[in-house]
């Protein structure tokens, strides 16, 4: 059984999350509510829940702040927010989970379902040491979470060199650090790492153009990274490729 508390700044919405918990989510207990930053932080100290479920905007600050007066976090976080904007990505490269308004109850039960596996302190911390890092950091400085079937890392984007696809795996590759492998498709890593000057060079390959070295044109071409790699570049990519580096 889950102990949780419910933050959110807008009575109806929480009275409906609150429903739906109780609904679709036996193994969740509300222990208590809140409506703002201040009031969040007091209930939380004193039910000490197992989760929280977190607005992101409220009227005394968001849901970061009221984590930043927590720290070391404890408890599992599942955000519920309305905002399609940058905290949406901050949450997903942090790999925090997180539900959109209005809340769907199969999103619901599947963020509750991940909440319940056993997470210790040090997965925790790394989770949200990269969310806060994200946050206060520049664009250029970002960091992702990444999972192997061992221990999760916290890596900075920009010492990805690139990543490699096979099958329903992607590995790695950094300019001064040993490969990773993890269980996740290359295509959703390249919605992440797109924004941050990577390119979708083949089916199977994601570069970061600031490792680019030169391009042999024979054979179809072939990208160079700096750290010796060769890149197929596919053939329905080779003229925004062309097009990216008269760009550059």
């Amino acid at each position: 059984m889950l102990r949780a508390v419910i933050i959110d700044d807008i009575d109806t919405i929480r009275s409906k999350n609150i429903e739906l918990i109780k609904e679709y989510c036996p193994n969740v207990t509300i222990m208590a509510e809140a409506s703002d930053v201040k009031t969040g932080v007091e209930v939380i100290k004193k039910y000490l829940p197992d989760l929280v479920f977190l607005d992101v905007e409220m009227p005394d600050g968001t849901g970061f702040d009221l984590l930043q007066q927590l720290k070391p976090i404890t408890f599992k976080v599942i955000f519920v927010t309305g905002f399609q904007d940058f905290a949406i990505k901050a949450f997903r490269y942090s790999a925090i989970d997180y539900l959109l308004k209005p809340v769907d109850p199969d999103d619901l039960v599947e963020a509750v379902k991940k909440a319940e596996e056993t997470l210790n302190k040090e997965t925790l911390e790394l989770k949200f040491g990269t969310l806060f890092s994200n946050i206060e950091r520049p664009k250029n400085l970002q960091k992702i979470v990444l999972k192997t079937t061992e221990k999760l890392y916290s890596v900075n984007i920009q010492d990805i060199v690139h990543c490699e696809s096979e099958k329903n795996y992607t590995t790695f590759h950094f300019i001064n650090a040993p490969k990773l492998v993890v269980s996740t498709t290359l295509k959703e890593y390249e919605n992440l790492l797109l924004p941050f000057g990577f390119f979708r060079a083949h089916q199977s390959h994601l570069i970061n153009m600031l490792y680019f070295d030169h391009f042999v044109k024979s054979d179809g071409g072939t990208i160079i990274m700096k750290n010796k790699a060769a890149i197929p570049l596919a053939t329905r990519k080779k003229d925004e490729f062309l097009s990216l580096l008269n760009s550059l």
